[in-house]
């Protein structure tokens, strides 16, 4: 009886929880006034007008502004209503260069590289790729 019990308020949450619909929000939250007003021209501006970046490029000097809006109304059903990457590329002297907007949502507008990153750490023979490296391991003495 308890069993019952316990599986028919199980069934009841879940309902419940999944009658209510939510917005979830990640990364940085820019809207349409923060990007119509976003005349600027160098660092400082652009980091006092939208915030610290979702990541900071050292190598190339870039700035990544990562933002994304989700709405699930249950468990099976969910629609990201927008989703987009901001790039602001700066020079030496802190001056924005280029910038470029990219909505992840549209599939032809992205390509992803075919290139990999070889791997010249540690050396596997055949049978170490195909175990996986079974047995005990020695830590490289290389630093």
């Amino acid at each position: 009886m308890y069993f019952y019990k316990g599986f028919f308020l199980i069934i009841l949450v879940s309902f419940i929880t999944n009658c209510s619909q939510q917005t979830i929000y990640s990364g940085k939250i820019i809207d349409q006034d923060n990007l119509n007003n976003l005349n600027v021209s160098n660092k400082t501006d652009l980091l006092s007008k939208l915030g610290k970046p979702s990541f900071e490029d050292p190598i190339e000097n870039k700035l990544f502004y990562y933002t994304e809006k989700i709405i699930e109304n249950n468990f099976f059903d969910s629609k990201t209503e927008y989703s987009y990457l901001f790039v602001f590329e700066i020079d030496s002297e802190n001056n924005i260069i280029s910038r470029k907007a990219y909505n992840l949502l549209d599939k032809n507008e992205i390509s992803l590289a075919k290139i990999e990153t070889q791997n010249n750490v540690v050396k596997r023979g055949l049978i170490e790729k195909i175990f996986g490296g079974v047995g005990p391991q020695q830590a490289p003495t290389t630093p």
